[in-house]
């Protein structure tokens, strides 16, 4: 019998059924899809999207031989997770989350094929199917939390060696200048870089699970360290140079060398404890029975185009929801107004300091101050956001209350504090700020600040939860109107710290307790306005 007799007869149809579909996803949600490529294109952390497909097709083409012989049953049952993602990706879309729709876009792909092919099939192309799902650019909500790490380390060690350290946050000055960890310095790049190759490597290199699973922790841990190694010798090389070395691009390009060779280490340390690859069978040695031919064979063109057709059906889902949910939506531009002077506050002409928070692209922004019986002073800032995108959104990355780039500001540290507003509490975020100035001094602007979200006509610091209130008054028809409100004032000079910290927080909590109500108002207003 020759060699493509021992395919499965089914199986033209089903990879053109496929690939039809595959068409039919890209078309249907071809934003995401140019989102998700330009994604791979402006950032060097999720420019390796590009070779995971690469990858992948070239893992089923080693498993072709062991695919051939296969029965293919296209599983109706398939549709339903092919359902939850397109249901993902909705709810992802109403509040433009990319990660939430590009996830959802890739597991399409993926149920495709046991929708199609069949739950057998799919069992075979488990791994080469879950890695297409490193192409979903994922990772930038670990950012704060790697900066955290990598400064503790940097200081820590640099303490260790004897160099004296003040540190602020992710800022910390030492005699011969001053350092701060910004995105950049992470390691967010070597981190996903390791772990997508860590990953491959495990499954080509060891049939054994824990192996795997012990070198994948391995790829997640040596980047980490790795990456904390690096800002300390980067410090250090600009120390001992007069800041002459690695002070510039060039600590970026020291960075990516020393990691190269880190994971080079790793993969040849790795390789020695590889398990041997299997012996292989000549090319489709199985013995295989005769395939079922003509009307009742289960691939056949009936079977797939019904399968087919349903999964399309599946996949307009979004399409129809949408033209329930805009019913809602705002057309106008907002006209924010400031909130009415509830007693004993009062207007100020101007607020405490200059801040202007970095959240991009609102459609209306203000900025106010107020004055209180003794003295106080708060300043309110809100910015507000209506007819949202991808482009303009009340909740996202690069909305930030001050980005490490700001020319007049530097955030030194965070927290959180439940404030009483009106008579609801509320949870607000915390950050403490300084400004930046030549030299450093007790006499140094800082700033106590709360930040929440308002949406849904509901207060919240939480990202997730505005976002899922967002989704939620989108659904109920109340439209996508929602704003971000930040209380700012001056932290006392002359006090120790505790007492300024003290005294800030009851100055803004008392001013949310008293103004709160007109604050509501003054949003709801301009969310009633057409």
């Amino acid at each position: 019998m020759t060699e493509s007799k021992r395919w499965h007869p089914g199986w033209p149809m089903a990879l053109a059924s496929v690939a039809l579909l595959w068409l039919l996803i890209a078309l249907l949600y071809r934003h995401t899809l140019v989102t998700l490529v330009a994604t791979w294109s402006s950032s060097e952390t999720y420019a390796h999207g590009y070779v995971v497909p690469l990858i992948s097709l070239w893992l089923v083409w080693r498993l072709r031989r062991t695919l051939a012989p296969l029965q293919l049953r296209p599983s109706a049952l398939a549709l339903l997770p092919m359902l939850g993602a397109t249901l993902l990706w909705f709810a992802g879309d109403l509040v433009a989350v990319n990660a939430a729709t590009q996830f959802a876009l890739v597991l399409m792909v993926i149920l495709s094929v046991p929708v199609l092919l069949g739950w057998q099939v799919a069992r075979q192309l488990l791994f080469p199917l879950a890695f297409l799902l490193f192409a979903v650019p994922i990772g930038d909500f670990m950012l704060p939390q790697l900066m955290s790490w990598t400064a503790d380390f940097t200081v820590q060690a640099l303490r260790f060696t004897g160099i004296p350290v003040y540190r602020e946050g992710q800022h910390f000055i030492i005699p011969s200048g001053s350092w701060s960890v910004v995105e950049a310095c992470s390691g967010i790049r070597y981190l996903i870089a390791s772990i997508t190759m860590g990953c491959l490597f495990a499954y080509l290199s060891y049939r054994s699970m824990a192996k795997r699973l012990a070198f994948v922790g391995v790829s997640i841990l040596v980047p980490l360290v790795a990456n904390w190694l690096r800002a300390y010798m980067i410090v250090m090389l600009g120390h001992y140079s007069g800041n002459t070395l690695a002070t510039g691009v060039d600590h970026l390009i020291y960075g990516w060398v020393f990691f190269g060779i880190v994971i080079m280490a790793m993969l040849m340390i790795g390789a020695r404890w590889a398990d041997a690859p299997m012996a292989e069978a000549s090319p489709y040695a199985r013995s295989v029975a005769p395939a079922p031919s003509g009307p009742s064979s289960n691939t056949s063109a009936v079977t797939v185009a019904s399968v087919t057709a349903a999964a399309l059906l599946v996949l307009a889902v979004p399409n129809a929801l949408y033209a329930y949910v805009d019913r809602g939506l705002h057309a106008g531009a907002p006209q924010l107004t400031a909130p009415s002077v509830q007693a004993p506050w009062t207007a100020a002409a101007q607020p405490p300091a200059e801040l202007q928070p970095g959240f991009k692209n609102a459609l209306a922004t203000a900025t106010w101050g107020f004055a209180g019986p003794q003295g106080e002073s708060v300043g309110v800032h809100i910015s507000y956001y209506r007819q949202q995108n991808y482009e303009r959104k009340l909740v996202s990355s690069i909305n930030e209350l001050v980005p490490s780039k700001d020319p007049n500001w530097a955030q030194t540290a965070t927290d959180s504090a439940t404030a009483s507003l009106s008579t609801q509490p509320v949870r607000v975020a915390e950050a403490r700020l300084r400004a930046k100035t030549a030299s450093l001094t007790a006499e140094t602007q800082r700033l106590l600040v709360w930040r929440f979200y308002w949406v849904n006509q509901r207060f919240t610091a939480s990202d997730i939860q505005a976002k899922l209130q967002g989704a939620l008054s989108r659904v109920t028809g109340q439209g996508d109107d929602g704003a971000i409100v930040v209380l700012f004032t001056p932290l006392l000079a002359a006090a120790t710290e505790a007492e300024s910290l003290a005294h800030a927080r009851a100055q803004l909590a008392a001013f949310l307790q008293t103004q709160g109500a007109q604050l509501e108002q003054a949003l709801q207003r301009t969310a009633n306005s057409p």
